[in-house]
């Protein structure tokens, strides 16, 4: 098998440690990033053919994050790479301890469809600099992406440093029964147990990014016209095809009138429609049918029409919204937005904690004991007060899930922290030995070791 032989070439490869240089590492990183920049236009034209997307939020999402990835680390390698000082303890004096980061060796990343550059590429780069090599898989799902990723790295890297592997479920379950040192997955929690379930046959350590029903609080102490222009970009960028996209609003009842208005009034505004660049489509038949039957017609609020044969759906709000209701027992991952209504802040969080961890959770209100609250009791991967989505543009934050949303978590630092062993070594001097732990032993010395200990 193919695959097989590229994974051992790998393994060989990495046994030279010529990945393990920072001016090997910087070397790729500058080529893979002169190479994206070189070939733009291609990328744009085949993220097109998929699903439609612009230029412009091919660019703010996917391409300047991986530009901006590869920056961080260009500057920030050397000092991520160096041994650190830790303090070593009276027990082993006289000695010195240091932490030293190495990379881990052979690593999977398999990469997500909705945003196909940036979730694939994203965890490579930090894979590259921790100094490791790679095989990426891309999703099959859009299949452009994944022909142009492979086309771009395969004819430019040597493949026993970093390959793109093509194929669908087939050729992952292949990938999955081969032996690696890391998996880095991307997608549904579905797949992401058959991944983990995969990975433990090999005790290979994994990283998953996964996903859950993101909720957003509105309370009546916001600022509605924010709230609701930062809400409608959010969920509807993608065609709300974005896993820390707003899955569900719960907004206080005093306030729920106005705030509907408003959602509708910056859904108008950005001109959600087909023949606009700036509205993606579906990404195919099967998720197009699947989101077209979570749309309850008698809970319309705004919005509802679709048109197969364009992939296209309307940005649509449901209201009059209860937890028991079809559309709250899964992610949605598309344009529909439930709204579920609420009279006290405390019993909202306490519905929100009846149910699985989310990916991302926001909060809309200036109200810090809200916000406090908010913090101390839900349990989420990453998000927002008074905004949606953006924490994922800080690199000096990790970017992951907890519980049913996923393990682990990544970009700046903590993406090379994902990718690296951290080695524990300890260096003693070899004079002025005392023999308190050896053998004969004896009361005096039980004392004194009860006293270091």
């Amino acid at each position: 098998m193919e695959i097989q032989k590229i994974v051992q070439k790998q393994k060989d490869f990495f046994r030279t440690h010529q990945t393990k240089s920072i001016k090997f590492r910087k070397h790729y990183l500058e080529r893979l990033k002169n190479l994206i920049l070189e070939n733009e236009d291609l990328l744009y034209e085949a993220i097109d053919k998929d699903f439609g997307k612009s230029k412009f939020d091919t660019f703010t999402t996917e391409i300047s994050f991986i530009i901006n990835d590869i920056n961080y680390y260009l500057k920030d390698l050397k000092s991520l790479s160096k041994p650190r000082k830790v303090k070593t303890n009276l027990v082993n004096q006289i000695g010195k301890s240091r932490i030293h980061p190495e990379p881990l060796g052979n690593v999977l990343v398999i990469g997500a469809w909705n945003y196909p550059y940036q979730l694939s590429l994203s965890p490579i780069i930090a894979a590259l600099a921790a100094g490791n090599c790679c095989i990426l898989k891309p999703s099959e799902i859009a299949e452009n992406t994944m022909k142009i990723m492979s086309k771009i790295i395969n004819e430019n890297f040597p493949s026993e440093y970093l390959y793109v592997y093509e194929g669908g479920i087939d050729e992952t379950t292949q990938l999955l029964k081969l032996k690696f040192d890391k998996i880095f997955f991307t997608g549904s929690t579905k797949v992401g147990q058959i991944v983990y379930k995969a990975a433990a046959e090999n005790l290979t350590p994994v990283t998953l990014e996964l996903g859950g029903k993101s909720p957003t609080i509105i309370s009546k102490d916001a600022n509605l016209e924010i709230a609701a222009k930062r809400i409608v970009w959010g969920k509807f960028l993608n065609a709300g095809q974005t896993c820390v996209a707003p899955d569900y609003l719960c907004v206080e009842k005093t306030v729920q009138e106005e705030f509907l208005a408003l959602l509708k009034k910056y859904i108008q505004e950005f001109r959600y429609h087909p023949n606009f660049s700036h509205y993606t489509k579906i990404i195919n038949q099967k998720n197009f049918e699947r989101l077209i039957l979570l749309i309850d017609n008698d809970r319309i609020y705004t919005g509802g029409s679709y048109n197969k044969e364009q992939l296209y759906i309307e940005p649509t709000i449901l209201h009059n919204i209860d937890w028991n209701d079809q559309i709250m027992q899964e992610e949605i991952f598309g344009p529909i937005l439930p709204v579920i209504s609420f009279t006290d802040f405390n019993l909202i969080l306490n519905d929100i904690l009846n149910h699985e961890k989310p990916l991302a959770a926001y909060l809309f209100t200036s109200n810090n004991e809200e916000k406090e609250a908010f913090i101390k009791k839900i349990s989420f991967g990453g998000g927002c007060i008074n905004d949606v989505i953006m924490h994922l543009g800080n690199e000096n934050l990790p970017f992951g899930g907890v519980g049913n949303s996923g393990i682990g978590s990544y970009h700046g630092k903590f993406g090379f922290e994902t990718f690296s062993h951290q080695k524990a070594v300890l260096e003693k001097v070899t004079w002025g030995e005392p023999n308190i732990k050896y053998p004969p032993y004896s009361d005096k010395k039980f004392s004194w070791i009860r006293r270091f200990m």
